[in-house]
């Protein structure tokens, strides 16, 4: 019988790319999507999303980040909380190409979800998160289009 190895293991962390995340969370969702996987599926669609906002406020300057990609503390949030920031941060702007649709579509989304059972997100869920998160890469495509990402 081996013994348990005392050596702990530290994570590697790798600098934050907002854009390459958004993309792959999307895709990944999608195809999660096509296979009727709903709870992965929102849970990456909230990612995609929150990564998407924090490329375009990482480009923008609205949101500083350290040598690593980390966003400054008050940005540390994940979509539920960063979506109603970043319509404030558009709105004090008066930034058309920022504008986000009304309401608060991921205000039920969670990072605790990860633990939850697999039927607890619905198909009508799954939709409103990825009609949403449509709604970032709309906007992220059209911030690499006119050069401001």
């Amino acid at each position: 019988m081996m013994a348990a190895s005392a050596k702990t293991h530290a994570a590697t962390t790798h600098p934050s790319d907002f854009v390459d995340a958004h993309e792959r969370h999307w895709e990944d969702g999608n195809l999660l999507c096509d296979h009727a996987r709903w709870a992965n599926a929102a849970y990456l669609f909230g990612y995609s999303a929150e990564c998407g906002l924090k490329a375009l406020m990482q480009a923008t300057e609205w949101m500083s980040v350290d040598a690593e990609g980390v966003p400054e503390s008050r940005y540390r949030k994940h979509i539920q909380h960063l979506w109603p920031a970043f319509e404030n941060l558009a709105r004090t702007l008066e930034d058309a190409l920022y504008e986000l649709p009304a309401g608060r579509p991921f205000r039920d989304w969670s990072h605790h979800n990860r633990y939850a059972e697999r039927g607890h997100v619905s198909e009508a869920t799954v939709d409103r998160y990825r009609d949403a998160a449509h709604e970032v890469v709309c906007i992220v495509q059209l911030a690499m289009t006119d050069g401001s990402l």
